[in-house]
């Protein structure tokens, strides 16, 4: 949705260089913020960063400044130099004001720049910024008014307490009217060291100090979560609980007419439901439509951004948007069906804290049922997808707009079955050690979209990609057929492709012995199967972390063997049965038919921690039959 709006968040260095390296420390960072009863808020930032290295004087060369001149103020009040002599530059001499580079969203936004020019290692650059207004605008009435946050007389910050550079002390400050009841907490943060918090009362107001000392880069393991879902950070709401934020989102769209089906998207929404047999039926149909005919590209419509979704009219003329625009047309499609429908806000892939803070940055719809549930659609994430809630947004929270209010909630786990991949083999090996047969795989629910990419593409490329995945796993695989279900009709059932071939010279086949590792075995669409990118060597892991959705993977193949073998020696693995993770795997030979069969079932899309031991040993034991031969003798 792109409207996440962090009052003190002043972008810092041109080039993105590694967390690891600490080319730069930052010896104070401090924000000082007023607010005004109608929730504008000024915000003073003042750091001083020392250059510790070449790459940190590359990277302190220049400051810049991201803003949306339709709602927001910023100004470069001090730029000094310092060096190590005591020779102290001031370099605040012109200040660039230019767009934003932008990508497949262009609302306008904008960047000041100062040029700091040559610096030595051990030069300090201070700075001082001010800042009024928030990233996007809202609908706005008068020359002032385009500043006010949002949700008009009220104040909300999120405020990052970790850093990817050492911090010497961190201090934020806020002063409040004391009538709005600003309320405030602290998550992710460690007791060995605090934020400290001093409350001071001045007449009518409050002011809150935070500081923290000596803050230290976080080493992040593999696929951890996000930062702030790790690390400590501050929230502060003035508004006092989620249904008012509810409340007011639900109104801010209504009064601008958001979801008023025009006679074009009213005839539209007759033809696509004329043939729907059931609610479900229209439901699917029309999430499907705005998901598949909607393109994603955002194109400002100038006041009204932020979470003022545009209108019908425009999104069904335009049929281009971001995710709040493809959305807010679902609901309007929605309406013109007879549905009870809503636009609700979600923050995909960082986990959203109780404090009512404007923790979004992603639109999606909610449907009310005849029988009074609701269910929740994200037209932006389902394109050419068999869900209607991706189910790569498990474990992720919401906030629906209703008339009135709803509290945060959570969409739920989401069983493997939903999402299998199942990879069946049939093939024989003759006395030259040829592997020839047939193998298929079929998918559902986020694996069925991930296996489906391989048509995501020029019709004419799709035998090349398909082809490739064999190649892939058995280079020297020669293809004779391929068949799969039709693409466009990807509603009417799961994808299923399967293969024709032989591989020559496959199996080590001697006198007495016959060895090679089954091909269903070897990660075959290893593109439906995400947890095969864990890095499994450490045993232990500290931090939570996440994988692209729940899975099962359910592999067999039956080999028809060249002769009768008596002993067979297989890869050895440890069973896995746990609530996170659990694995399986069998051999076994009738005549000269030999059946391998494997499934691996992993249950969250994050995960904690303690999590590990089991998905790792799942994710190392398919790894290691992919790998090790099965070796038969006589």
């Amino acid at each position: 949705m792109k409207y996440k709006t962090l009052l003190t968040t002043v972008l810092l260095v041109a080039m993105a260089w590694p967390v690891a390296a600490q080319h730069k420390t930052v010896l104070f960072d401090s924000t000082n913020v007023v607010m005004e009863e109608s929730g504008l808020s000024h915000v003073t930032n003042h750091q001083r960063i020392r250059a510790n290295d070449l790459a940190g004087c590359s990277q302190l060369s220049t400051l810049k400044v991201d803003y949306d001149p339709l709602s927001a103020y910023v100004e470069f009040l001090q730029v000094l130099v310092h060096h190590p002599n005591g020779q102290t530059v001031d370099v605040l001499l012109r200040v660039y004001d230019y767009v934003a580079p932008a990508r497949m969203i262009y609302w306008g936004a904008s960047q000041k720049m100062v040029e700091i020019g040559h610096l030595d290692p051990g030069d300090e650059v201070e700075f001082v910024t001010y800042k009024k207004g928030f990233t996007y605008a809202l609908l706005a009435d008068g020359e002032d008014d385009k500043y006010i946050p949002p949700m008009r007389g009220h104040f909300y910050d999120i405020v990052p307490f970790w850093s990817t550079q050492p911090v010497n002390q961190k201090v934020y400050r806020v002063s409040v009217l004391t009538e709005k009841n600003l309320r405030f907490e602290l998550y992710n943060c460690n007791d060995a060291n605090p934020v400290k918090i001093d409350t001071t009362v001045d007449g009518d107001r409050t002011v809150y100090t935070f500081t923290k000392n000596n803050i230290t880069p976080l080493k992040h393991e593999p696929r951890a979560l996000a930062d702030n879902d790790m690390q400590c950070k501050l929230l502060l709401s003035t508004s006092p609980n989620w249904q008012a934020k509810s409340m007011w989102f639900y109104g801010v769209n209504e009064d601008y007419g958001s979801f008023v089906p025009t006679p074009e998207v009213q005839a539209k929404v007759n033809e696509l439901v004329a043939n729907a047999k059931t609610e479900q039926d229209s439901i699917s149909i029309l999430t499907h439509w705005v998901a598949d005919n909607i393109r994603y590209a955002g194109i400002s419509m100038g006041e009204g951004e932020g979470y003022t979704l545009h209108n019908a009219k425009m999104n069904f003329t335009d049929r281009c948007g971001v995710c709040k625009d493809k959305a807010g047309m679902l609901v309007s499609m929605l309406r013109a069906a007879g549905f009870k429908a809503y636009a609700a806000m979600t923050m995909a892939h960082e986990r959203i804290d109780r404090i009512p803070a404007d923790q979004f940055n992603h639109s999606v719809c909610a449907v009310q049922h005849r029988d009074g549930r609701y269910e929740m659609l994200d037209p932006t994430w389902v394109p050419n997808t068999r869900e209607l809630w991706s189910s790569a947004e498990q474990q992720q929270g919401y906030l629906m707009g209703l008339p009135e209010g709803a509290d945060l909630m959570y969409t739920p786990l989401s069983s493997p079955a939903n999402h299998y991949v199942r990879i069946n083999a049939n093939t024989s090996i003759d006395q030259n050690g040829t592997l020839s047969g047939t193998i298929t795989i079929t998918a559902e629910g986020q694996s069925d979209r991930a296996v489906r990419g391989v048509f995501n593409a020029r019709t004419a490329e799709w035998m090349r990609n398909m082809e490739m995945e064999l190649l892939k796993v058995a280079p020297g695989a020669i293809i004779t057929k391929i068949t799969h279900t039709d693409n466009d009709r990807y509603l009417e059932q799961p994808v299923k492709i399967t293969y024709n071939f032989s591989i020559p010279g496959y199996a080590t086949v001697d006198k007495n012995t016959l060895a090679f590792i089954p091909l269903s075995a070897r990660n075959f669409y290893s593109r439906a199967m995400s947890h095969l990118g864990f890095d499994v060597s450490k045993m232990e892991r500290t931090q939570p972390f996440a994988d692209a959705c729940s899975r099962l993977v359910e592999i067999k193949e039956t080999v028809t063997l060249p002769a009768e073998y008596k002993q067979l020696h297989f890869p050895m693995v440890h069973g896995v049965s746990d609530v996170a993770a659990s694995f399986g795997c069998q051999y076994w030979m009738e005549g000269n038919t030999l059946t391998f069969a494997e499934s691996t079932v992993l249950n969250k899309r994050v995960y904690d921690a303690a999590d590990w031991p089991s998905f790792r040993q799942s994710v190392a034991n398919q790894k290691k039959l992919a790998t090790t031969p099965v070796i038969l003798t006589k």
